[in-house]
């Protein structure tokens, strides 16, 4: 049987010293576009230019801060604890003692939703604005930035599925020679189709729901959705295989309980409120 074979290399190039990666890229792009439906959504709803933009600044250190943190210390936190300065440095300690500059090698969606949400409470703390609308917009944009991560992790040939036969399974030679279920490709589409469900019904019934309606929605979706997809993928480190459940699906529970509780907070305020 044939199958895919998949290789292509991380890096673009290199310039100045710096090597630039594909994953870099298209985690750019994505929050290149991600960044515009928000600002679309933000003139609609009567936003000003300043907040917008501070916005930014504010979710994109949280979601660092949160992607990064989250994966040093659920997925390998004995590494990262020797080595320290590669937690929020992109640097890699060689074994003479040197560093050489690496990129971020580990940001987990899990962390990076957390750091988002703590990061836009701060926000409308500081601006004295409602929580519930600005996250619903957030949320529609959060599948699209997503999609292309996990596009740049199929640049990298990392998060792999597991082995399968099927007739579309790739073949990652910067992995091994095994044909594996393309799972990174899985989670890309599913989150730009989510998206796109998403925009739509924003657009047309947003009216019809509660205001953090859209929050509640996604996490629920994205945290059954990961739970399920971590059967088709390989484990990420080693400690894994010794769990029942592993860290992506244990780290997928709580936001799945969350969405259920939001919901149901949601909607019977909105019912206390019709009263």
């Amino acid at each position: 049987m044939l199958f895919i074979t998949w290789f292509v290399t991380p890096e673009i190039g290199e310039l100045f010293g710096i090597t630039f990666r594909w994953y870099g890229i298209l985690f750019a792009l994505g929050l290149f576009f991600a960044g515009w439906v928000v600002y679309s959504f933000f003139k609609k709803n009567g936003y000003t230019q300043n907040q917008y933009e501070s916005l930014l600044v504010y979710l994109f250190v949280g979601i660092f801060l949160g992607a990064r943190l989250a994966h040093c210390f659920f997925y390998e936190p004995s590494y990262y604890l020797a080595h320290p300065l590669e937690i929020l440095l992109p640097i890699t300690e060689l074994p003479d003692g040197e560093f050489k500059f690496s990129g971020y090698h580990g940001l987990a969606s899990h962390g990076g939703g957390v750091g988002l949400a703590i990061a836009l409470w701060i926000f409308c703390r500081k601006y004295k604005v409602n929580f519930w609308p600005i996250s619903d917009i957030l949320a529609i944009a959060t599948p699209l930035v997503g999609g292309f991560i996990r596009l740049g992790n199929l640049t990298n040939s990392e998060i792999v599925g597991s082995q399968t036969n099927v007739a579309w399974a790739f073949i990652f030679p910067l992995y091994d020679q095994c044909p594996r279920h393309p799972a990174q490709l899985y989670e890309a589409l599913f989150y730009f189709l989510l998206f796109g469900v998403l925009f739509l019904l924003y657009k047309s019934k947003k009216e019809h729901f509660p205001d953090g309606f859209f929050l509640a929605l996604v996490v629920l979706i994205i945290g059954i959705f990961r739970f399920c997809i971590e059967f088709v993928k390989e484990i990420q480190v080693s400690f894994e295989q010794f769990l029942i459940l592993n860290m992506g699906q244990l780290l997928s529970i709580p936001l799945i309980l969350v969405g259920i509780i939001l919901l149901f907070y949601l909607f019977r305020r909105q019912h206390k409120n019709s009263l």
